[in-house]
């Protein structure tokens, strides 16, 4: 069985929606993950917003504007009266729903509820169209298999313990529709896997049933060598391993969630980016190959903080580096690239809402430095030590650029390096021309 995740653009209108058909094949087994119609969730996190700020007129125009949105969009995705009704009772269903929460005391767990609704509309639309068709499909609700523990983390045992069953329940069917990006919580609350989610669920559906391929269509045709939309001439990459693809969905490379790697690595699933503007375009496969001697790509991560801690204690001083980073702990803000010296450490971090009170924290340490504004560079490919030039070569291509930071030798498959943000573009393109 394989798992087909499209994302919002490709079911972004009705006549991409009914083009899934052209690469869906309803006679083989599969499960077709969908995101949110595009643009959805983006409203759906503005009517959140406006409930927060108890706010209901304005939540209230929000919705009935989203809603005449997928009134418009049902008109063109069916033909047959009978399925106009259905497909309106599904919009009335979950934009009723949306308009009852302003009877509530509105909460973080009211605004999960608000933004599962994108996928279960786009979801349970694609299922009717279908059924006008008379194409047989199964309609599996994420949110009876999807699960994360305590932690945030998915339970692959959970959701393989549940979507088996579910499966096996409706053993005759081969096409099964499902949502991306929505899960329940350890407390069976409803909860999400955090925006470009749809990607990891299709990850960790493919992990909890040993698929054969999770295939990830989007609205370019695989992972680049750069940046298409800074560098010209960047050409597709065609076969990534799952470490490769991991540095570059983590630094900067959109087309991939981040975290989607993981569990097809560590279940060996082989994942394949693919466009639906060009089905027959080969796309990127990722698995468990590794090409040596190679420089695979180049991507950028933005809205990057540096932080610098010099502190003469550092010097000679045992267990420093573990209390600096107990800080960042203590407000569960991830640490992206690390360097030290005898005196000082410098490092970086994307997520600033706790800023203030770790910055307050490490002025016990020492002297702290903190510059915004700032974009990692991630080289990936093969940086083995034994491989002779390639860090050279990066560093050759940037040397007119001011470096803030270089990080080397953690991983196998990258350099990075930070560099200011307004510097970006031409970091980019420089090393675009000069490695590749």
């Amino acid at each position: 069985m394989k798992v087909l995740k499209f994302g919002g653009t490709s079911v972004g209108s009705p006549e991409r929606m009914k083009k899934l058909l052209d690469i869906i094949d309803p006679s083989q087994k599969q499960i077709v993950v969908l995101s949110a119609v595009s643009g959805t969730t983006n409203g759906l996190v503005e009517i959140g917003q406006a409930y927060l700020k108890s706010d209901k007129p304005q939540a209230a125009q929000l919705i009935a504007a989203l809603k005449a949105k997928y009134e418009d969009f049902i008109k063109e995705l069916y033909l047959k009266t009978e399925f106009l009704v259905l497909g309106k009772e599904v919009i009335d269903y979950h934009f009723d729903l949306l308009s009852s929460l302003a009877n509530d005391f509105f909460t973080g767990i009211e605004d999960k509820i608000i933004l599962a609704q994108g996928e279960q509309l786009s979801t349970t639309l694609y299922h009717v169209y279908l059924q006008e068709l008379g194409v047989k499909s199964v309609l599996l609700p994420a949110l009876d298999f999807m699960k994360i523990d305590e932690d945030g983390e998915p339970d692959i045992d959970y959701i393989a313990t549940h979507l088996k069953p579910l499966l096996q329940k409706h053993g005759d069917n081969k096409l099964f529709i499902t949502q991306g990006y929505i899960c329940r919580n350890a407390f069976g609350e409803v909860d999400n896997l955090r925006r470009g989610g749809s990607d990891y669920s299709a990850s960790l559906i493919g992990a909890a049933i040993g698929a054969e391929e999770v295939q990830i269509w989007t609205d370019i045709d695989g992972m680049h060598n750069n940046d298409p939309r800074i560098v010209q001439g960047t050409k597709p990459i065609r076969q990534l391993s799952f470490d490769e693809a991991a540095e570059l969905a983590y630094f900067g490379a959109k087309i991939l969630h981040p975290q989607s790697v993981f569990p097809a690595q560590k279940y060996n699933i082989p994942v394949r980016l693919l466009n639906t503007m060009e089905p027959n375009a080969p796309g990127t496969l990722i698995d468990s190959n590794n090409d040596r001697g190679e420089i695979k790509s180049v991507a950028a991560k933005d809205d990057i903080t540096a932080i610098n801690i010099h502190s003469s204690r550092m010097l000679l001083a045992h267990g420093f580096l573990r209390q600096v980073f107990e800080v960042f702990e203590r407000y569960k803000t991830a640490i992206d690239m690390i360097t030290t010296s005898e005196v000082a450490v410098s490092l970086t971090i994307d997520d600033t809402t706790y800023l203030d009170e770790i910055r307050a924290e490490l002025n016990a340490f020492g002297t702290v430095e903190i510059d915004v504004n700032q974009t990692i560079i991630c080289v990936v490919g093969d940086f083995r030590a034994e491989k002779h030039g390639y860090a050279a070569k990066v560093l050759e291509a940037i040397k007119h650029i001011p470096v803030r930071m270089i990080s080397y030798g953690g991983s196998s498959y990258n350099i990075s390096i930070l560099v200011k943000t307004g510097d970006k573009v031409e970091a980019l393109r420089s090393l675009h021309s000069r490695l590749f």
